[in-house]
């Protein structure tokens, strides 16, 4: 047995010999070094490391150019931070402030009478026992046509808490998003729907009567938003302006269907994802950063001087 062992052990030493011999030979054109995939997630992808020896150089301004309205000519080229319109798209941050302006807009004033707020006589309707009923005690039970209501609902406050310098992200961020899909368009100041002449002299002089003159303004209206690709077939658009425009506001209730305008003090978190663009004054975007960047503004003084933020709009050409 034992020479049976020792001779399986020679031929097994003998044969690993005779393998390494017929890889050492092996030419060596034989050896792939390449590996190919069929998937497109192993696919080869261009070298996108930066070096150690370039600089990086970020992001310091982004253009934005002011419009006239409704002609849409440039007018003037600003630069903004871009922590004011250039920040990345942030859902669950936005998402908070949706739910947060949802929260606080709820009234919380359903309200039900319980047992003892119900009129009525607290005299026990029937017998304890004997009746064949159930022990309904007095006229304001639950269980009585009239009575008071079990776990009925009570006057609460609905809404929840959001941290300040979250809320004012969320507002850059969104405005951020519109930017960077080409959905922000601002305009110089006092911005309004012009009427032609003709029609403001029969307005006032009040011969045209009223179903004539929403007529007028409703397709007047909806042929200028036609023509810049605003209507509701491009997803409508949001006006909002610093003060209220008559004949802008009045027109866009008209045919609210292609859009709807705002004043800066109505607007939300919100009201900047709902339709497809949003179209702002230059002052009421001014006045919109300035309130909402405090989580820019620091508190900390060095020298006598507190950062107060990056500078909202630069004129760079006119």
């Amino acid at each position: 047995m034992a020479g049976k062992g020792l001779r399986s052990l020679s031929e097994a030493m003998r044969g690993l010999s005779l393998a390494s011999q017929t890889c050492r030979t092996l030419p060596v054109q034989a050896v792939s070094l390449t590996c190919k995939r069929s998937m497109a997630s192993e696919a080869p992808v261009a070298n996108i490391t930066r070096s150690v020896t370039d600089t990086w150089e970020p992001t310091t301004s982004v253009p934005l150019t002011i419009y006239s309205f409704p002609s849409l000519e440039p007018r003037s080229l600003e630069s903004w931070s871009p922590k004011h319109l250039h920040l990345p798209l942030r859902r669950d941050i936005l998402h908070l402030a949706v739910v947060y302006e949802g929260d606080k807009t709820r009234q919380g004033t359903a309200s039900s009478k319980t047992r003892w707020e119900v009129a009525g006589t607290h005299k026990k309707q029937g017998p304890q026992k004997g009746s064949g009923r159930a022990r309904r005690g007095t006229k304001q039970s639950p269980l009585l046509r009239g009575g008071g209501k079990s776990f009925g609902p009570k006057p609460r406050d609905f809404s929840t808490k959001l941290n300040r310098k979250v809320y004012d992200l969320a507002w850059r961020t969104a405005l951020s998003y519109r930017y960077r899909r080409g959905e922000l368009i601002v305009t110089e100041d006092g911005m309004d729907l012009p009427l032609p002449e003709d029609f403001l002299q029969l307005a006032e002089a009040g011969t045209l009567g009223q179903e004539l003159e929403d007529g007028f303004v409703k397709k007047y209206l909806r042929q200028m938003l036609q023509a810049l690709q605003w209507d509701r077939k491009f997803g409508r658009t949001t006006f909002i302006t610093g003060d209220r425009r008559p004949n802008l506001f009045t027109g866009l209730e008209v045919a609210a269907q292609d859009g709807r305008a705002l004043e800066l003090e109505d607007v939300d978190v919100k009201d900047l994802l709902e339709t497809g663009r949003l179209v702002i004054e230059r002052s009421a975007l001014k006045e919109m950063i300035k309130s909402h960047q405090s989580d820019l503004v620091s508190k900390v003084v060095v020298n006598g001087v507190r950062h107060k933020g990056p500078k909202v709009g630069q004129v760079v050409l006119r």
